[in-house]
């Protein structure tokens, strides 16, 4: 095992952004799948859910709008958390967790405070981690400050989805334009509105004209540009609230969209997307669909390490171990049900589901990590042998989780596609070498996963470990020298 401070030296080394699969997809322009998460330290809040159920119709009518009717909202899944009461309404979750979500409504963000925001790792047209909306924003009447939900909805999911950026910079509200005039940092400059400053002194506020810094040549720092309620230009959704054209699109405004997407527009972006391409404006004068939800109440979590120990060198089966204690010990919930499967050419059960505790439940399941390496590979009595572990322990396959460590040589893959499929299960898959058969990845696609596949080369071997958004913890990529 490898020593607890050259751990803590592999977690700073190697962090990576969190990678997050998706299981949201348009099908005839409307978006099905996507998942709202309530985080469990949210009190129960039946006005919460109606919340984000008007958000969403409202958003939805909008997102037709402003793509010009090739985009809507089908349907949506709203996840409450165990803690909440049970209710007949409430149905078990598949593939939908807090951790895969695509918003979530948590606990204000010590950056943000109740300000909507994304998490973007990635660079121009790259889809965002998820959407962060507070129980605040959600049942506090915020119009004036914020706009209608549903197109600030729309606005977090154009950086979701499509990978654009906002528009607005408050920490440059004016620049100084071509043409040597003072411009907001509006997206477009047809965009009118009041320049002028707030002050407000023992509760009673005034408002007056903006004085020029002769500093800098552009207005004092209190200055604000104020739109107009009435426009007659078309404004950025990533500036206000709805899609800009490049023949509008302020390339001289010194925001993120501009710095990151290199002076093109949103809608420029979104042109250029998946979803775009692959769709056409809905024609005729049929009725938008209202949104369709479900109200899934999350469980505990239930996972099933299933590892091959088959055809590895000694060293590969020590690293392979390395990773499952540290997944024991480092990443999974306390309260988790956790059982452990080893398979070569056949497959042995080595712990029914575990709840882990305390350390000895952990070290209950570590004794038992295989330490010989076996002969032949048969992914398939693995995954049978992790499924029957599950159902064993008075669990459903549907809804849990295995994560197979294997070297995916194995050529019979694809005769359990089925089995897998019918469970429910969701099922993680990490390939330890370069030679893992094409079918290892598809096997993760059907269950709405990611599959990793982690090369050893002469120097490195790494493991990669899944961690739970609920702990606000990043994947780590480690690599342990030979």
């Amino acid at each position: 095992m490898v020593p607890g401070l050259k751990v803590l030296l592999f977690l700073s080394l190697h962090l990576l952004q969190e990678v997050k699969s998706t299981i949201v997809h348009l099908n005839n322009n409307g978006y099905e799948g996507v998942v709202i998460a309530i985080n469990p330290s949210v009190p129960e809040d039946e006005r919460l859910i109606q919340s984000i159920k008007e958000m969403i119709t409202q958003a939805s009518t909008y997102l037709f709008e402003a793509t010009k009717r090739r985009f809507y909202f089908r349907n949506e899944s709203i996840l409450v958390p165990m803690t909440w009461k049970s209710k007949s309404e409430y149905l078990t979750p598949k593939r939908e967790s807090y951790d895969q979500a695509d918003v979530i409504v948590a606990d204000p963000n010590l950056k943000y405070g109740d300000d909507p925001y994304t998490l973007q790792y990635g660079q121009c047209g790259d889809r965002g981690q998820y959407i962060h909306f507070t129980p605040n924003f959600q049942l506090t009447e915020n119009l004036p400050m914020y706009g209608p939900r549903g197109r600030v909805f729309v606005h977090e999911w154009a950086h979701l989805r499509w990978g654009v950026f906002d528009e607005y910079n408050r920490d440059r509200p004016f620049y100084m334009s071509e043409k040597n005039t003072i411009e907001a940092t509006r997206c477009s400059t047809h965009i009118s509105g009041r320049i002028m400053v707030k002050e407000c002194q023992g509760g009673i506020c005034i408002s007056r004209q903006c004085h020029r810094d002769s500093k800098t040549g552009l207005y004092e720092p209190k200055c604000t540009f104020i739109p107009n309620k009435a426009q007659a230009a078309r404004d950025s959704i990533m500036f206000m609230q709805s899609l800009d054209s490049k023949n509008t699109h302020n390339r001289e405004a010194p925001n993120l969209q501009n710095k990151m997407c290199n002076g093109r527009s949103t809608w420029n972006i979104i042109k250029k997307s998946a979803d775009f391409q692959n769709s056409s404006p809905m024609i005729g004068k049929v009725a938008l669909p209202r949104p369709a939800f479900s109200l899934l109440k999350s469980k505990q979590r239930v996972v099933c390490l299933v590892l091959d120990k088959s055809g590895n060198p000694i060293t590969h089966l020590t690293r392979m171990n390395q990773a499952a204690e540290l997944f024991l010990i480092q990443i999974i919930e306390k309260g988790s049900l956790v059982g452990l499967v080893t398979f070569d050419s056949t497959a042995t059960i080595r712990n029914l589901l575990a709840r882990m505790t305390s350390e000895n439940s952990y070290l209950e399941i570590s004794a038992n990590l295989p330490r010989q390496v076996g002969n032949g590979t048969s992914i398939c009595n693995g995954l049978r042998s992790g499924f029957q572990a599950i159902t064993s322990s008075d669990q459903r396959t549907s809804g849990s989780e295995i994560i197979l460590l294997t070297d995916g040589e194995d050529g019979q893959i694809s005769s359990c596609f089925e089995e897998v499929k019918s469970s429910g299960a969701v099922i993680h898959t990490i390939a330890l070498g370069p030679s893992a058969a094409r079918e290892l990845e598809t096997l993760s696609d059907m269950t709405g996963t990611t599959s990793e596949v982690e090369g050893i080369d002469k120097r490195y071997s790494t493991a990669r470990n899944y961690s739970s958004r609920s702990k606000r913890k990043k994947i780590h990529n480690l690599r342990f020298p030979r």
